[in-house]
Parts: C-alpha cells; structure tokens; sequence
C-alpha cells in the first residue's frame, strides 16, 4: 500500500466547501484513524480482484479470492495463474466466464498485448476504453481499478450500486436516484468525485472497499 494521495486533503476541504452534506460525511469519517484510499499498484492482482467481485456480494466475493489466493500459492501473479488449469480456477468458486476473463488476462500481459504502462500516460476515458478492452471488463470494472489502482482523483462510477444508495440514503432521494440529480452531484464534486465517492461508500459500509 502506498500513502495518502497526494489531492486528499485539498479534496476534502474543497468537497466540505460546495457540499454539507459531504462535509457531515467528511467529519464522521475523519480522525487518527481514518482509512484513507490507498493502491497496490499491481494492476494483474487489482483485475482479477475486480473480475472475481463481479456480480456477487462482498462476502462471496472475498470467500473466492481467498480461495484463489490459495491456489496462486499466495503470490497473485501472470505465472502462478498460468500453471492453473480451468478446473483447478473454477473449483476457486469462479464461474466459466470469469475463468476466461482471468485467463485471457494472464496471457496478454505475458504476451504484451495488454500493456498496463500506457494507463499512466492515458486521460481517463481513453484508460476505460483501453481496459474495456480486455475480457470480462466493463467499465464499472475499469473505474475501479483508475480510483483503486491508479488513484485517479476525479472517477465517478455511475454504475456503481453502493454509490447509487449511498447518494439515495444521504441526498433522501428515492431509489435509484434520478440521474440528473447524479450528474449534478458529479459536477458539483469534480474534480474530486473519487473522494466524495470514497466518503458515500463510507456511509453505507463502515469496511472499506479495496482493489
């Protein structure tokens, strides 16, 4: 894990500064203790995390990874999942679909037709585009690893179920919150929608998220 990014402060008293509802979050959340976004800066690892976390609860989610975890001898990297055979990936707890994300992964890193170094040189959309690219990643899947694995400071996944009931709870809108009302959230925070994002999950699951 790295340290805080380097925009967190600045972001927070600008988010407290155009929002109280985002400053109440910001308040409660902070102190000695806060957990603060952070990155691994693997992005193999971040991927099959996100690519394991598709469309299942967190529980489930992390009761898979570990088991995968286990079968790459607790080193998550392109060699290790490239001696796993389908079998040995679906007895994880994988479906076929995501075997072949996790898979189809491995070997265009290997073979350098995926090649993750551009990411840092791309603006955000062309990166979402790049990464959409791959197997059994969407974009959901592509914000994830901008805000987790390259602390990109301004991502503001729409598609995100916990952030779509995190501005329903806290704004006291219905559920699904009326997208013009996000968009407005969404111009109101940026350039720091990762951070407003970072707090509303917060406030709806006190254990952070991490790719």
């Amino acid at each position: 894990m790295t340290k805080i990014p380097l925009y967190w402060k600045k972001a927070k008293k600008f988010l407290s500064a155009k929002d109280k509802t985002m400053q109440k979050l910001i308040k409660d959340y902070s102190g000695p203790s806060e957990t603060i976004l952070t990155t691994r800066k693997d992005i193999f690892f971040s991927l099959c995390k996100s690519i394991i976390g598709q469309q299942i609860s967190v529980a489930a989610a992390n009761s898979v990874f570990m088991r995968f975890k286990k079968k790459c001898s607790n080193k998550i990297n392109v060699n290790n999942v490239l001696k796993l055979s389908t079998i040995q990936l679906k007895s994880c707890g994988l479906s076929k679909q995501k075997v072949i994300g996790i898979k189809s992964l491995a070997h265009q890193i290997k073979n350098k037709t995926f090649k993750p170094s551009l990411i840092s040189k791309m603006s955000d959309e062309e990166a979402i585009i790049y990464l959409s690219q791959l197997k059994q990643i969407g974009r959901w899947s592509a914000e994830m690893i901008l805000l987790f694995t390259y602390n990109r400071s301004n991502i503001w996944p729409i598609q995100d179920i916990g952030l779509l009931r995190a501005i329903s709870k806290n704004y006291k809108k219905e559920y699904l919150p009326p997208m013009k009302f996000v968009d407005l959230l969404q111009k109101r925070f940026s350039p720091y929608c990762s951070v407003a994002t970072w707090y509303l999950w917060r406030s709806i699951d006190p254990e952070p998220i991490q790719y």
